[in-house]
């Protein structure tokens, strides 16, 4: 498996969990996503972007990373060119790490939508804040070993038919949930959380790392 880290311009705090998860990975970073690398200890091999948000006082071995430069009038994202120059390389793995919150909405949708599409062409992929971590799912069984408490919602693409939850504080079994339905948001983990969905396009976002009430 060849995995790369894609650094996004949302937010991202580093936690041991997120250390794991790129470690040995390549990297890429997208745009304003440089800014990410320092506090991670990470030197990405590829800099893609129109350059419209570089942070200022970037180190200089940051500075000097390889650059693949495109217009600011473009119909892909910065982060969405990060993805296909790893797709390129040969990634079969991708952490998209600071996919979520930053000032763009927009953008947010469009890394949990690409990320189904992903993974039905065969990609595994991982979004994260380092506080809370996105999985797309899709029709099959799947476990998870996340903490008793962990707070987790199931976010549906479309009408989901079979969806089973078990190790979870409100289970489901065999239900049918429609496209913008709540039934599934916030629930927690009690014991082994998995799930089972028979047909559909569904991301589990998961808070392994709950930042403080504010």
């Amino acid at each position: 498996m060849s995995t790369f880290t894609i650094l996004l311009g949302g937010d991202l705090i580093r936690t041991p969990l997120l250390d794991r998860q790129v470690e040995g990975s390549r990297v890429i970073a997208a745009d304003a996503g440089i800014g990410h690398a320092r506090m991670l200890g990470l030197r990405p091999e590829l800099w893609v972007g129109d350059f419209d948000s570089v942070p200022a006082d970037l180190p200089e071995d940051l500075a000097a990373v390889p650059r693949q430069v495109f217009p600011a009038e473009k119909d892909k994202t910065d982060g969405e060119l990060a993805i296909a120059a790893a797709l390129e390389r040969g990634a079969t793995s991708l952490v998209l790490a600071g996919a979520f919150g930053g000032k763009r909405t927009d953008h947010i949708f469009l890394h949990l939508a690409l990320s189904v599409r992903l993974a039905e062409g065969g990609t595994e992929v991982l979004l994260t804040s380092g506080a809370q971590e996105g999985i797309p799912l899709l029709p099959g069984k799947v476990g998870f070993d996340y903490a008793d408490g962990t707070l987790f919602s199931v976010l549906g693409f479309s009408d989901l038919a079979g969806l089973s939850v078990a190790g979870a504080k409100w289970p489901l079994d065999h239900v049918e949930v429609a496209f913008g339905s709540s039934l599934t948001i916030s629930n927690e983990v009690r014991g082994r959380l998995e799930i089972a969905l028979a047909s559909g396009r569904a991301l589990l976002l998961a808070h392994p790392f709950p930042l403080p009430e504010s």
